[in-house]
C-alpha cells in the first residue's frame, strides 16, 4: 500500500466515523518526522474514540500496523504514528488550543 493509499484509507475511515473538521497536510521535504500529516475533529471523548477505532481498523485490514498511538480520549488529543503518516484526532477544543495547522500551512 502506498503512502497516498495510507491516506485515502485514513481520510475515508475518519468520514465513515463522521470525524469533521478533516485536513490532511502533504509533508514530503518539509519534514523528517512523516510524509503525511491528517487532522480531524472529534465531538467529544467517545467519538474521539470510534474515530481512532475506525482507523486503526481499516488500516489494519489493510495490512498496515501503527507504530505507536498516544494520548487517550479524555485528554482531548490522541495521535496514531503510521511511520509516513500521522494522524492527529482532537476534541473542538484541544485543536484551537494547540493549533498544528499553523505549522504546516
Amino acid at each position: 500500500m502506498t503512502t497516498e493509499e495510507q491516506v485515502q484509507a485514513i481520510v475515508k475511515a475518519l468520514e465513515d466515523r463522521k470525524g469533521a473538521d478533516i485536513k490532511v497536510y502533504d509533508a514530503r521535504g518539509k519534514s523528517q518526522l512523516a510524509d503525511f500529516f491528517v487532522v480531524a475533529t472529534g465531538a467529544a471523548a467517545p467519538h474521539l474514540k470510534a474515530l481512532v477505532a475506525e482507523t486503526q481498523a481499516a488500516m489494519k485490514n489493510a495490512g498496515v500496523k501503527s507504530y505507536r498511538t498516544s494520548g487517550d480520549p479524555e485528554s482531548g488529543w490522541i495521535v496514531v504514528d503510521y511511520i509516513d503518516v500521522v494522524v492527529h484526532v482532537f476534541s473542538p477544543e484541544a485543536r484551537a488550543y494547540y493549533a498544528l495547522e499553523k505549522l504546516w500551512e
